[in-house]
């Protein structure tokens, strides 16, 4: 009989150490200051939604902060699209690229990369070639803009586009505005003399097809027809 009550002693008090360590355990993986900092985070989140307005709820939900706040830090900005007058309002992080493609619904300009290193994007400004994803709409205020839309005369192609056109100076297409804008800003510039001169000044451009020797070609074509590049 003692014998029996000894061993349950026993049991009992092993069961009690057990199921003091497991306590133990369970507080130091959650410490007391961790559960009445999250008890306090949600109780005055609560307190904060209570006490919050309708309407100031209904606003948040709808976002009308940040619209507003992007409403007070737009800018007015003035521009001439191919030959087209533009007065516009806008962020003044809105690159060029993205405000003739969303904005100007002008998406002939590609966005290839968006780091200026494939040439996909570039426009001129005032005459000279811009990659337009690297360049701020606001910087551009009161200049002059022409994109691959505004080469052509209505129907009539410009001589650049006809000799990409001519000599297959294409594949997918896709990098196709860039390279021809570029091509028109090298001969203006005066860097079409020979094929080694293209290749440097064109190597800003990105062919992911290879089509390398038709653009060339395509340049010095449409350099030597005479035409008004």
């Amino acid at each position: 009989m003692y014998g029996l009550i000894l061993n349950l002693n026993s049991r009992i008090k092993i069961s009690t150490m057990s199921n003091d360590k497991s306590f133990e355990l369970e507080e130091k993986q959650t410490p007391l200051h961790e559960t009445r900092r999250r008890f306090l985070k949600h109780s005055s989140a609560l307190a904060a939604i209570t006490l919050a307005s309708p309407v100031l709820v209904k606003a948040a939900e709808n976002e009308m902060d940040e619209k507003a706040s992007a409403w007070f830090e737009k800018v007015p900005l003035q521009l001439e699209v191919n030959g087209v007058l533009h007065k516009l309002s806008v962020e003044p992080r809105v690159t060029l690229l993205d405000l003739l493609r969303e904005q100007l619904h002008l998406t002939g300009s590609k966005k290839g990369c968006d780091y200026g290193q494939c040439g996909a994007c570039t426009v001129h400004v005032s005459g000279k070639r811009v990659l337009s994803c690297l360049s701020l709409a606001v910087m551009q205020d009161g200049k002059k803009v022409t994109t691959i839309e505004g080469l052509a005369n209505g129907d009539n192609l410009h001589p650049m586009q006809e000799a990409f056109i001519k000599h297959d100076g294409f594949q997918c297409g896709y990098c196709t505005p860039g390279q021809i804008m570029s091509a028109v800003a090298c001969v203006r510039e005066g860097h079409a003399e020979n094929e080694e001169q293209i290749r440097q000044y064109m190597s800003g451009n990105i062919c992911r097809c290879g089509s390398y020797p038709n653009i060339v070609d395509a340049i010095m074509d449409a350099k030597k027809g005479g035409g008004k590049i």
